[in-house]
């Protein structure tokens, strides 16, 4: 096992109950209860946090394997929707990432440690933290695509009921996607430079794929980023945009990872 079960499961609990809550909320089933979905998924990112403590094997090893990096991707988003919550209307979104972070917990406890990582080099940790947290940041902006795409759908069509009046208004929730979308190209390129200037096996084969890939993504994200500010693209276009740099970063590390770790031992 990678984490502890106990810790895991209080987690799962309060991650589903947190969601069901929003899901019976965005179908108009139950009212708004924003402290109580922020007190539920406090405590599940608590007990998430110390499963991932146990996961990554800190504070003296560091352990990367696939479970290690979905724990972690899933509290980063956690994270940022729980605190953006106490100012802005990003709770929402929990619908979404709060049974992804259970999914991850779950998919932990079936999966093995992987090798070690022994190192004090920072440049490494470096290049993983700024990697990791754009990857978070944008799969958090690929769930907020999705939320625009069908907030967008529904007002097209005068569908007001539902989805749509429970969502910030549409102008918010397009900042909020490009906000998103600046801090995760900042963070990628600080990755991939970093990658490219200290690491020697950047171009290796078994990761040649995951850093042509992660350039892809990179110039998708650049493209959009400026047609928004040049040409002012929007709505679906920001969407689909989004949704195609964002599979490609998910090629790229699980797919590296998978290659590295099951097919390459």
């Amino acid at each position: 096992m990678v984490a502890s079960l106990p810790l895991s499961l209080l987690a799962i609990a309060f991650y589903l109950a947190g969601a069901s809550w929003l899901w019976l909320r965005l179908l108009g089933k139950v009212p708004e209860k924003k402290q109580l979905v922020q007190v539920l998924g406090s405590f599940a990112f608590i007990h998430h946090s110390l499963v991932l403590f146990d996961a990554l094997g800190l504070p003296s090893q560091l352990h990367l394997g696939l479970a290690e990096v979905a724990l972690l991707l899933t509290w980063l988003t956690c994270s940022f929707i729980l605190f953006a919550s106490l100012r802005h209307p990003t709770l929402n979104l929990g619908a979404l990432l709060f049974p992804l972070a259970a999914l991850a917990l779950a998919f932990a406890q079936f999966t093995d440690r992987p090798t070690n990582l022994l190192t004090k080099d920072h440049q490494l940790y470096f290049h993983i933290l700024a990697s990791l947290s754009a990857y978070g940041l944008f799969a958090l902006a690929s769930v907020q695509s999705v939320l625009l795409g069908m907030q967008n759908y529904q007002l097209k069509h005068r569908h007001l009921q539902g989805l749509i009046s429970v969502l910030p208004p549409l102008q918010i929730m397009e900042r909020l996607l490009f906000d998103l979308l600046l801090a995760g190209q900042l963070l990628l390129t600080l990755g991939m430079l970093s990658g490219w200037l200290y690491f020697d096996h950047f171009f290796a084969p078994g990761l040649l794929h995951k850093t042509l890939l992660s350039f892809m993504a990179w110039i998708i994200f650049g493209i959009l980023l400026f047609g928004h500010w040049r040409f002012g693209w929007r709505g679906l276009t920001a969407v689909r945009w989004t949704l195609g740099g964002s599979l490609l970063l998910l090629l790229a590390y699980f797919g590296s990872q998978f290659v590295l770790q099951f097919l390459l031992a």
